[in-house]
């Protein structure tokens, strides 16, 4: 998969390097190096169809942004998500457990026979 962009990559660095170079003397035989180049990287397009690109992607490189910031600002995002969601599946174990306790209180033997059921043998502290 790496080799696919590798290839792609190569492609585009020679493009961009001959459109540089246009200033320079030799224009029809960098022209005809550009056409070159575009066929090339035509080529590669074919090889990369089924790779498909967020959006955002794009916004990130019109705004002149590194793509590669993308990857790690969703990953981030990601992370602090994640965060959230164990600080709530921690803030509803406590819950549970205190709402057990409290209904062992009230409902003694009914919260014995649905330890029982679960297979827990004794009362929650």
């Amino acid at each position: 998969m790496a080799e696919k962009f590798d290839h792609l990559e190569e492609h585009l660095e020679k493009f961009v390097e001959n459109i540089r170079q246009l200033q320079q003397p030799g224009l029809n035989q960098k022209l005809n190096f550009i056409v070159t180049g575009l066929q090339d990287i035509d080529k590669c397009r074919q090889q990369l169809h089924d790779i498909t690109v967020p959006l955002e992607v794009f916004e990130y490189i019109d705004q002149g942004r590194n793509p590669q910031l993308y990857t790690k600002e969703c990953l981030e995002r990601a992370l602090a998500k994640n965060e959230q969601v164990k600080g709530k599946i921690d803030t509803m174990k406590k819950f549970k457990s205190l709402l057990i306790q409290e209904l062992s209180k009230v409902f003694p033997e009914d919260m014995a026979k649905y330890r029982s059921i679960r297979g827990e043998d004794h009362p929650p502290s």
